[in-house]
């Protein structure tokens, strides 16, 4: 009596969503539930519920293609680099060179 077991070829890649990938997936994700709480909070306030619908069905809209666009412009690691290349300081000041002598100290032991 064998088994015939498949194996797993998409191990280590991006996980896919109607061609999202990465991140791209939890930041519609995200947005959604806030369409959904903002929905739930308007139609509680006494909003009236066609208005609450055309705000939410247009902020949706624009929630998915903008989250369409970023994932097609920056591909699946490309937001996280650009925003990680904004944060990198345009020059580092220091105000005495003991820095870099501890820095040597500890490069020899």
């Amino acid at each position: 009596m064998s088994s015939v077991y498949q194996i797993n070829k998409g191990i280590n890649k991006a996980m896919e969503f109607q061609g999202l990938k990465g991140q791209y997936i939890a930041y519609l994700a995200v947005g959604l539930v806030t369409l959904l709480i903002l929905f739930a909070l308007l139609y509680i306030a006494g909003v009236n519920m066609y208005l609450c619908l055309f705000l939410v069905l247009g902020s949706g809209a624009t929630l998915f293609m903008t989250v369409f666009h970023l994932s097609h412009t920056y591909g699946q690691y490309g937001l996280m680099k650009k925003r990680a290349k904004g944060r990198i300081p345009a020059f580092l000041k220091f105000r005495s060179r003991q820095t870099f002598f501890k820095l040597s100290n500890h490069a020899e032991q």
